[in-house]
C-alpha cells in the first residue's frame, strides 16, 4: 500500500495549476447520461472517483472515450440500468446515476452507496424526492430498485436538510419530468450551478441558479454539449494552505476566486497577503506564523466542510488558540488523534474543536482516516521536523490530481513509497 513520506521545513514557493472539480465532475458525469446523443465534458480531472464512476457508466454499455482532460459519452449504446455493490461501494458520488437513469429509461437498480466515513450521509432525501416524483422505490438486498410509469411527474420539494447530492440527483430527475418542479432548501454549492449550466447548455429548462429554491420546467429529451468542469475550490484552498502554513508564497491558477471568498477570509485573518485576479489567487504569508483563527462550517457560501481539515492544521502551528466548529458532518474530526502525535494541541467537545497554537511539530508515522482528513496531514508534514510517513494516502488520492508533482513544483521533499 502506497505512503507518503515528507521531510518538514521548507518554505513553499511557486504557481500551481489547478485541476478541474472532483466534486463537480461527478455529477457532471453522471448527467452524461441524460443526453440522446455524444456529449463532451472538458477539463476532467484524472483521480480514482473520476475513473471509477466513468467505469460504472461504461458498464451501463454507454460508450466511454476518457483521454486526457476529455471525457466523450454515447449513450446510443446503453444496454442496462444497472449499478453493482462491487463499484459503489467505494464512492458515495455512485448513487448520482440514480435520478438520470430513472428519468431517461424508467428503470434504475443502483447499489446503495460507500465512501468516506465521515458521517451517515443517508440517502432517503433522494428517496423520499424520487417517490414525490411518481418514482417506486424498493431497498432490498443492498440495492435500490426504482421504476416509473411512464415520465416521472413534477413536484414541489422540500429538503428537511441541505443535501448536495440530493438536489444534484433530483435536479438531474427533474429535467426531463413532465410538468414543473420546484426544490426548495436546495443546496447552493457551486458545482451545483455547474451542474445545471450544463443541463441547460442540453436544453434544460432551469431557474433559480445559485440560489435554495430551483424551479425546473420538464423537457422530453436533452441533447449532447461540450462542456467544461469548473476549478477545484478545495483543491485551490488547500495549496494555499501550504503556503499559509509554511511561511510561503504560492500562487493558483486556472481558478476562480469567486467561488472561495470564505476561506480567503481567514486566510487574510490569519495575516497572509491575499492577491486576487480573475483566474488566479496568490497567497503570501511572507515567512510570518499565521495567527490561529476560529470558524465555524456551514452550507455555503459559508466556511465550507472540505476546508476544516486543511484549516485546523494551519491552526495548530497558529499564534494563539481558535475554535472550529463541525456543523456539516457528526464525524470530521478523525484527523485530531494523527495532528496530535505529530505534537498538536487540540480538544474536542462534541463538535467543537479548541485549538492552541504550538510553535513546532515533530515527524510522526500517522495514517489517513478520509480525503481532507489525508490533506491536513500532508500539510502539517509540511513544518513538521524530520521525515513524516503517511499511510493509507488512497483517501487522497481520490480527489486531488497528481499531488506530489504539484507540491515538488513548489519546493516540497515528497515521494511516494511503497
Amino acid at each position: 500500500m502506497d505512503k507518503f513520506l515528507i521531510t518538514g521545513g521548507v518554505k513553499l514557493e511557486g504557481e500551481v495549476r489547478i485541476s478541474g472539480a472532483k466534486n463537480a465532475a461527478l455529477p457532471l458525469l453522471a448527467a452524461m447520461i441524460l443526453a440522446d446523443s455524444p456529449i463532451t465534458l472538458n477539463n476532467v480531472p484524472n483521480l480514482k472517483d473520476v475513473n471509477t464512476l466513468v467505469k460504472l457508466i461504461a458498464g451501463l454499455g454507454i460508450t466511454m472515450d476518457y483521454e486526457g482532460e476529455t471525457v466523450k459519452a454515447d449513450t446510443s449504446t446503453l444496454s442496462n440500468q444497472f449499478a453493482p455493490y462491487e463499484l459503489v461501494k467505494t464512492m458515495r458520488a455512485s448513487i448520482l446515476v440514480l435520478g438520470p437513469l430513472l428519468a431517461r429509461y424508467g428503470n434504475a437498480q443502483v447499489s446503495l452507496p460507500g465512501g468516506c466515513a465521515i458521517g451517515s450521509r443517508p440517502v432517503d432525501q433522494h428517496l423520499k424526492a424520487l417517490e414525490a416524483l411518481g418514482a417506486h422505490i424498493e431497498v432490498e438486498n443492498g440495492y435500490v430498485h426504482a421504476t416509473v410509469d411512464g415520465r416521472l411527474k413534477g413536484a414541489d420539494i422540500t429538503f428537511d436538510m441541505v443535501t448536495v447530492g440530493g438536489t444534484e440527483n433530483i435536479l438531474m430527475a427533474a429535467v426531463l419530468a413532465e410538468g414543473t418542479t420546484t426544490i426548495r432548501n436546495a443546496a447552493r454549492e457551486p458545482e451545483i450551478t455547474d451542474l445545471a449550466q450544463m443541463l441547460i447548455e442540453m436544453g434544460a429548462k432551469i431557474e433559480g441558479l445559485d440560489t435554495d429554491t430551483l424551479v425546473v420546467t420538464g423537457v422530453e429529451s436533452l441533447h449532447g454539449c461540450e462542456y467544461s468542469v469548473v476549478a477545484d475550490r478545495i483543491e485551490t484552498g488547500s495549496y494555499l494552505a501550504a503556503a499559509a502554513i509554511t511561511g510561503g508564497r504560492v500562487k493558483t491558477t486556472h481558478t476562480d476566486p469567486s467561488l472561495l471568498e470564505s476561506v480567503l477570509d481567514k486566510f487574510e485573518e490569519m495575516g497572509a497577503e491575499v492577491t486576487r485576479g480573475e483566474d488566479w489567487i496568490e497567497l503570501d504569508m511572507m515567512g510570518k506564523r499565521p495567527k490561529a483563527v476560529s470558524f465555524r462550517t456551514l452550507p455555503h457560501p459559508e466556511f465550507p466542510t472540505d476546508m476544516q481539515a486543511q484549516l485546523m492544521a494551519v491552526n495548530v502551528i497558529g499564534r494563539g488558540f481558535a475554535t472550529i466548529s463541525e456543523t456539516i458532518f457528526e464525524n470530521r474530526f478523525m484527523h485530531v488523534p494523527e495532528l496530535s502525535r505529530m505534537g498538536a494541541n487540540i480538544q474536542v467537545e462534541g463538535n467543537d474543536a479548541i485549538v492552541t497554537g504550538v510553535e513546532k511539530l515533530q515527524a510522526a508515522p500517522v495514517m489517513a482516516t478520509d480525503l481532507r482528513a489525508s490533506f491536513s496531514l500532508v500539510l502539517a508534514a509540511l513544518v513538521a521536523e524530520g521525515d513524516t510517513l503517511i499511510d493509507r494516502i488512497y483517501h487522497i488520492d481520490r480527489g486531488y490530481e497528481n499531488i506530489e508533482a504539484k507540491l515538488q513544483s513548489l519546493g516540497a521533499k515528497i515521494k511516494r513509497v511503497s
